[in-house]
């Protein structure tokens, strides 16, 4: 156990975004910019040659999967997709136990799961890097994208504004965090009974705000954000949310309360006619499909700083 702690004190992990200092943040996403412009005329560099990433899902998902998988490629390396039939997780192995066997065989590692104690004890229990690619309680790769995909079209983000419209689910927490890291305000609509962790909100009170009308959020905003009513899992609560989110969809006439030249972005997949309409998704200038493109180029940023650190 011993070798354990002094491995685990020397590796970094990406649990939530304050595992990272906002240098470090803001690093990473001018790193994913210039990894981006690289892509996109074919400078094909491979630092991480016969690197593995493992990949743990026990939730499925498209992007993620497709994002990490093809950004180990791009950097040389290769990626091990592990769904919930493929490790002993899904029989009731110890996490501790997969953690010290799995980070043994690969170089860093990426898990979609449950409950955030769950990659929290993965990590303290892994020799090499873990990222969080979604739990219940935090996303944060979603939100490396989502800064980049502001920086790229309007500059920093830093004192704008920020919308968040709906559940006060894991995407509005990491957002929570967001406004901490990159020093923005954000006000959050949601319907009494689907606030974020009150905790959180009450430890960023002088950038946070919970309010109950969408309009009041949107006022002046620079970016509005929202995600499905009902998240993976919430399937059978799908009726009941909504009606709790009646008047919570961003459309038009709720952007037409922002700035001018606020954007919109949608972690994906949307349900459009419900958290968003059709005639902002289907915009010709909407941001969203780079915004979900960028998950690509923020988490090959975040590999390499995990890997050279």
């Amino acid at each position: 156990m011993a070798d354990h702690k002094a491995n685990s004190k020397a590796t970094r992990h990406f649990l939530t975004l304050l595992d990272c200092s906002p240098t470090e943040l803001n690093q990473i996403i001018a790193r994913a910019i210039e990894m981006k412009q690289q892509q996109r005329e074919i400078q094909r560099q491979e630092p991480f040659k016969n690197y593995v990433l493992g990949m743990v899902f026990e939730k499925a998902s498209t992007r993620t999967r497709v994002s990490f998988e093809a950004g180990m490629a791009q950097l040389g390396g290769h990626a091990i997709f592990l769904s919930p039939r493929d490790t002993q997780l899904g029989r009731g192995e110890p996490i501790e136990d997969s953690a010290r066997v799995l980070s043994s065989m690969v170089d860093i590692i990426m898990i979609r799961t449950f409950g955030h104690e769950i990659i929290e004890r993965f990590a303290q229990y892994s020799s090499v890097p873990v990222i969080n690619a979604l739990t219940d309680s935090y996303h944060p790769c979603q939100l490396l994208a989502d800064v980049q995909t502001f920086v790229e079209h309007r500059g920093s983000i830093q004192g704008k504004t920020v919308a968040w419209i709906g559940d006060g689910n894991n995407m509005c927490q990491s957002y929570i965090n967001a406004a901490r890291q990159f020093d923005f305000e954000l006000r959050i609509a949601t319907p009494k009974g689907f606030e974020p962790n009150s905790q959180l909100v009450s430890e960023n009170k002088n950038r946070v705000s919970v309010l109950r009308n969408p309009a009041d959020a949107a006022k002046n905003a620079d970016l509005l954000v929202t995600d499905v009513w009902a998240s993976m899992g919430q399937e059978d609560e799908q009726t009941q949310r909504l009606q709790h989110f009646q008047g919570y969809q961003i459309n038009n006439e709720l952007m037409s309360h922002a700035n001018s030249d606020a954007l919109f972005m949608h972690c994906l997949p949307a349900h459009r006619g419900e958290e968003v309409s059709a005639e902002l998704m289907d915009a010709p200038d909407a941001v969203v499909w780079n915004e979900a493109e960028n998950r690509l180029h923020a988490q090959k940023a975040l590999m390499e700083f995990l890997l050279t650190e």
